[in-house]
């Protein structure tokens, strides 16, 4: 007899599929991997509108669900009996666009890695099926509209860059599985999940996660290396957010919420492996791009290859900014270190607006906190130093970014090596509050002889031949770094971080004893080549080409003329997909997260204006809003700014909390609005990181308390001779006395063009050609569509998958 446990029974973990149908229902049967527990769950096929789900709350054996399968064919024999449809690997979700409701299913999957023993899986191939029998479907009446949004949703390609697991949270970073035992319900509500909104119907009906998995969108690659004669496993993940998701051009800057364009968290895992019953050491670091928190904006064109930035100054006291960085404190604790690598002077300004811009946000916000909370600024122009020979950007960077770590630090622990892949990590000394989260303050107490130095002992036996463990470190804090898209110099950056940190995690675990990895050793070109495939999936997610990789190519010393044809290649890719390609890709995006929600009677998404003309709030239909639907806006979110708008908002528009966190004091009237533009540099010096193990005292904000003596010791050389009215903890990296940073970025494009054989006038008569055919989702997760139908295989080919048109 099958066992009813109920709804208060532990949840199993299903991980196999398989789907029936009868003409009035579809039966899905799910199993755990031991094949002990059987699932059934029911999806009525006779209603043409709405979404009837039943899950049988009895746990069946194998015998027994077969048994059940037996008895639904021997009931409907008369209208066909059950039919076996497909083997699937999990639900995707559901959604609905004019008509019937359809669900997408994961029919084929990949491993790509595992941590600490569990699996993570990619998309290989998936289906969407629609819900309504085909004798209730040919009763519809189906329009021209629902298979243009049928369309629309299935140019998301799920087969690129999503990922995701059964047993591992790989929404959260390892730090905050070990820490924070969240699951069910509250995993999809994560900012990275991006089928949070196709499967909330599901969720809210069962009250459980128990048929749908949580997809994560963005980058996920392991690499087994070596150091010193020892294997180790590299994780390299990036997550992109889908708050505030899109296209380069139709998603800049800040919404009201505080939420950016091109948020992205990083996370780079080193950890070994361990026979089982033995200590496993794992170490991992997070670090954040993301949008300038400004309101400002960039109008696609079709004949200007940089479209002007236009700043807002609506919001006059910066509250959606101060929002951002509340959100991140939340997130990762202090300290936030801010990294901008956008231009300081231009010819004709554009990007050094949003830099002054930014430098008065954060004196702004800085005014009222204190010195070990306020926003820790950095500025570099990356670009004018990276076309100066007497400049090695790299080691520059590096000098920064070990800076940071030195703030944050990051995290170590040892669990114990896997024996099986249920549950999540298994821990060795992590106690477990009554809540059943990991407590920090739980931590501390920690065995004194586990503070011993076991750095380099490789055996991880003691004297008495007993497994040696080592106290935790934590990171607390982040760096967030950006340019102008987040793309390409800040990809640069996040490398020069990576490879920092990687030097520090391998002394953690013993691997290595200085930290200090030469860039040109095999293990740093490794760790280059890994953050390029990464920043070139990011690039053609967000701005429709691989990455400008010009500081890497010359690094390894590429061929200056292939480096220079590469880029021109990239840049004529990122102006095409931007120019023809972004506005239906935004679209689908749309659709995809929930964002707009078709209806009968209303106006079609692409009949509305440009994503970018919408303000949320304006209009009260046919939209989904992050936690209701009756608000109207194509965009994803709110705070697109066209023009400038210099009336002062309301209080009631921006800085709206959604809870009651407030990491940062409430702002004040008045004071000074931030730096000028002749704000002084302070040079950066280097100098030796060192962790100390541990110490037993630990606040709520700050969960790695051994970097106060480094804030005491003021590492990042801060301006000494600042007072009272200026909190910016800022400094320039630039030198602002020297010549002006004139566009050489523009006059290198044009030069690039030039010794191509090619101008920009013949590329736009060219493409300017197909400007009548409809736009279609392109880039790193959507699909062409007809508009490449009139340009060469070679050309087709590049388009679709970032590849150059020569070889």
């Amino acid at each position: 007899m099958a066992s009813d446990n109920g709804a208060k029974s532990s949840s199993p973990c299903l991980k196999n599929f398989k789907l029936y149908e009868t003409r009035s229902n579809f039966y899905m049967i799910g199993w755990e991997k031991s094949r002990k527990i059987w699932r059934v769950l029911k999806i009525d096929r006779l209603e043409p509108s709405e979404l009837n789900i039943l899950e049988d709350s009895a746990t069946y054996s194998e015998v027994e669900c077969s048994d059940l399968l037996r008895r639904v064919h021997e009931g409907n024999k008369s209208t066909g009996g059950l039919k076996f449809v497909t083997i699937y690997y999990g639900i995707v979700g559901f959604i609905k666009f004019l008509g019937a409701y359809y669900m997408l299913l994961i029919t084929k999957r990949r491993k790509i890695g595992t941590i600490s023993g569990h699996a993570i899986y990619a998309i290989t191939k998936k289906e969407m099926i629609p819900i309504p029998h085909s004798t209730i479907r040919a009763n519809m009446g189906y329009s021209k509209n629902e298979n243009r949004y049928k369309k629309l949703l299935q140019s998301v390609d799920l087969t690129k860059d999503f990922f995701f697991s059964y047993s591992y949270h790989v929404m959260h970073s390892v730090q905050k599985n070990l820490c924070h035992h969240e699951a069910g319900q509250v995993l999809y509500e994560n900012m990275f999940v991006w089928n949070e909104f196709l499967t909330r119907g599901i969720r809210n009906h069962l009250k459980n996660t128990l048929w749908t998995i949580a997809l994560v969108y963005g980058f996920f690659k392991q690499v087994k290396l070596s150091v010193s004669g020892r294997d180790f496993k590299l994780t390299l993940i990036a997550r992109r957010s889908r708050h505030y998701a899109g296209t380069r051009y139709l998603k800049r800057g800040v919404n009201e919420k505080g939420r950016v364009a091109n948020d992205v968290e990083t996370e780079q895992i080193v950890c070994e492996d361990a026979p089982e019953g033995c200590l496993m050491q794992i170490s991992a670091v997070v670090q954040n791009r993301g949008s300038i928190p400004l309101f400002w904006s960039q109008e696609t064109s079709r004949l200007n290859i940089k479209p002007e930035i236009i700043l807002s100054k609506k919001d006059h006291e910066y509250h959606a900014t101060r929002l951002h960085f509340e959100n991140l404190v939340k997130r990762y604790g202090n300290p936030i270190i801010v990294l901008s690598l956008i231009k300081t002077r231009e010819k004709k300004p554009r990007e050094s607006i949003l830099r002054a811009e930014f430098a008065n946000a954060i004196a702004f916000i800085n005014k009222d906190l204190t010195e070990e909370n306020r926003l820790k600024f950095r500025h570099w122009d990356l670009s004018k130093y990276s076309k100066s020979k007497s400049t090695d950007v790299l080691s520059r960077l590096h000098k920064v970014t070990a800076d940071a770590l030195n703030l944050t630090g990051f995290f170590y622990c040892q669990v114990a090596a896997p024996s099986c892949t249920n549950g999540l990590l298994n821990l060795s000394f992590f106690e477990n509050s009554e809540k059943g989260d990991c407590c920090i303050q739980n931590l501390c107490h920690i065995p004194k002889d586990a503070d011993r130095e076991t750095r380099h002992d490789s055996s991880g036996l003691d004297a008495a031949g007993n497994h040696i463990v080592k106290p935790p470190m934590f990171q607390s804090g982040v760096l967030r770094t950006n340019c102008i898209d987040c793309l390409d110099r800040t990809n640069v950056a996040q490398y020069a971080y990576g490879l920092v940190a990687l030097g520090y995690q391998l002394r953690a675990l013993g691997f290595i004893e200085s930290p200090n990895i030469d860039r040109d050793s095999l293990l740093g070109a490794d760790l280059m080549k890994l953050y390029e495939t990464m920043g070139n999936t990011l690039a053609l997610q967000y701005g429709g080409s691989v990455a400008h990789n010009k500081i890497f190519s010359e690094s390894r010393g590429q061929w200056k003329a292939a480096t220079q044809s590469q880029e021109f290649f990239t840049n004529l890719q990122r102006y095409y997909n931007n120019a023809y390609v972004d506005p239906e890709k935004q679209d689908a995006i749309n659709v995809f997260l929930g964002h707009f929600q078709p209806c009968q009677g209303k106006p079609a998404l692409w009949e509305m204006d440009s994503d970018q003309h919408y303000s949320i709030g304006r209009l009260s239909f046919n939209f989904a809003d992050e936690s209701s639907r009756s608000i109207l806006k194509r965009s994803l979110s709110e705070g697109n700014i066209l023009s400038e708008n210099n009336s002062p908002m309301e209080a009631t528009d921006v800085g709206q909390k959604e809870d009651n966190y407030n990491p940062l004091p409430d702002m004040t009237q008045g004071g000074e609005r931030g730096l000028s533009e002749s704000t002084p540099e302070i040079s950066t010096g280097e100098r030796e990181l060192s962790y100390p193990r541990y110490t037993p005292s630990v606040s709520s904000l700050r969960i790695f308390p051994q970097l106060d003596r480094y804030l005491e010791g003021d590492p990042i050389h801060l301006n000494e001779h600042r007072d009272s009215s200026n909190c910016s903890n800022f400094f320039d990296e630039d030198w602002l006395s020297s010549s002006e940073n004139s566009s050489e970025e523009e006059a290198y494009e044009r030069s690039t063009l030039i010794k191509a054989g090619m101008s920009w006038n013949s590329v736009l008569t060219g493409l300017e050609t197909e400007s009548s055919a409809s736009a279609s989702a392109s880039g790193s997760s959507m699909k062409n569509s007809e508009i490449l139908a009139g340009f060469s295989d070679s050309f087709v080919q590049w388009v679709t998958n970032g590849e150059t048109m020569f070889h």
